[in-house]
């Protein structure tokens, strides 16, 4: 039996684990926290999970949260014109539900798992020198802890990089009591909120430790007017400033904000750090090599909500790529291929998500706004956001965004005359 060591209890590094040990591996996880820590720590990301990732979980049984998740069935977008009214907005309807579960929610409850399937659990922040001396008694040791010492082992790759400092400024708070959209009251979409030159709100309904909850989530463009989280410790001062900034700057999003009230007293985050992808394997003092897993290696902004997705679609790829190795030795050329199998993925995410953090061209303003009168193009600008390869036939380049919209607009302008 092939002994494997597993470093970071997050979604790639649990969603590996269990899928390891769900074919036999020998699996030891080694997480810095405790389940219960986890529960009743910090919020640690907003996660928004779309169909393809959510299949992942369900191919290894651990959609556990499926039936209490709110099921989101579309993802809208609205523009903030010049006098912060909404110069476009509409919304696009999902082939396959999203949904977001609270990650102390879930990651305490798959640690439990794996530790009740007979996982060996191991609560120690692990450093450099402790997989140095790990490294000489497991045939593999994958690292997906994505913060600290262990990330310095993986040097950055420039050339897929264009960024060296933080491009957003992050600040994300869960709330009860937050109204419905009054256009679709009974209908749990994501909201992406543009507001030009300033930054981004997100809204999206989740699953958190008190149940049914929304996740208000800024993304400030550094030194601009949204960039005024850094050093604030209160929750409450935190969920100010986030109504504040929603009633100026996306009013009709505030409208329904009246009445919220943070989840718990740890239902706030801020931060930020710069995209990076970095080289795939890492190298001990000892000589030994560990793999990088997910945000490890590739680390995206949050703008496009592809964390968890991308977090997940690894695991996946990872464990297939284990699977099928057999009992051969997980030397350099392999990790290396693994990844690049994954890179595959990754890079969509990474091209689509390093586009929107820019100045948007005229012709993708073009494209969002053509999505209010035509529902095809909301809907395939909705799914790329599962399917992020999709924007290669649409996206970037003007000709074929051009292309894209005479060709629906003669087709919805058809079935409009034919009286379809």
């Amino acid at each position: 039996m092939r002994k494997i060591l597993v470093v970071g209890a997050g979604q790639s590094g649990l969603q590996l684990a269990l899928g390891l040990q769900s074919r036999g591996y020998e699996i030891t996880l080694m997480s810095n926290r405790t389940a219960d820590e986890i529960r009743s720590g910090r919020v640690m990301s907003t996660q928004c999970m779309f169909h393809t990732a959510l299949q992942h979980e369900r191919d290894l049984q651990l959609g556990f949260w499926e039936s209490q998740a709110p099921r989101i069935e579309g993802l809208g977008v609205s523009v903030t014109g010049p006098d912060s009214t909404r110069a476009v907005d509409w919304v696009g309807t999902l082939d396959g539900y999203a949904q977001s579960v609270d990650q102390r929610v879930k990651m305490a409850g798959w640690m439990e798992t794996f530790a009740q399937r007979g996982g060996q659990l191991v609560i120690h922040g692990a450093a450099v020198s402790d997989l140095d001396y790990f490294s000489r008694t497991y045939d593999l040791v994958l690292v997906s802890a994505g913060k600290g010492e262990l990330v310095s082992m993986f040097g950055r790759d420039a050339s897929r990089s264009p960024y060296d400092t933080p491009q957003r400024a992050l600040a994300v708070a869960y709330v009860h009591g937050l109204g419905p959209r009054p256009e679709h009251p009974d209908y749990d979409a994501v909201r992406c909120n543009l507001v030009p030159g300033v930054g981004e709100l997100f809204v999206m309904p989740t699953l958190t430790t008190s149940g049914r909850a929304d996740i208000l989530f800024w993304e400030g463009v550094p030194g601009g007017p949204l960039d005024v989280f850094r050093g604030i410790k209160d929750p409450a001062e935190h969920l100010s400033l986030t109504l504040e900034l929603m009633e100026r700057f996306t009013p009709w999003e505030y409208a329904r904000a009246t009445k919220v009230e943070l989840t718990d007293a740890n239902a706030t985050l801020a931060g930020r750090y710069a995209p990076t992808v970095r080289h795939p394997v890492g190298r001990l003092p000892g000589g030994g090599l560990v793999l990088g897993v997910a945000d490890v290696v590739v680390a995206n902004d949050p703008i496009t909500g592809q964390g968890s997705n991308s977090a997940s679609k690894c695991a996946a790829s990872y464990l297939e790529s284990i699977v099928a190795h057999g009992d051969r030795p997980f030397d350099e050329t392999w990790m290396q291929t693994a990844f690049d199998r994954y890179w595959e993925t990754a890079r969509h995410v990474t091209k689509w998500t390093n586009a929107m953090l820019g100045v948007p061209p005229e012709h993708v303003l073009n494209l969002i706004g053509a999505a209010g009168g035509l529902p095809p193009v909301a809907d395939r600008f909705a799914n790329g956001f599962n399917d992020p390869a999709d924007f290669e036939n649409f996206f970037y380049e003007p000709e074929k965004t051009n292309a894209y919209l005479a060709e629906v607009s003669g087709a919805v302008g058809a079935a409009g005359a034919a009286g379809v």
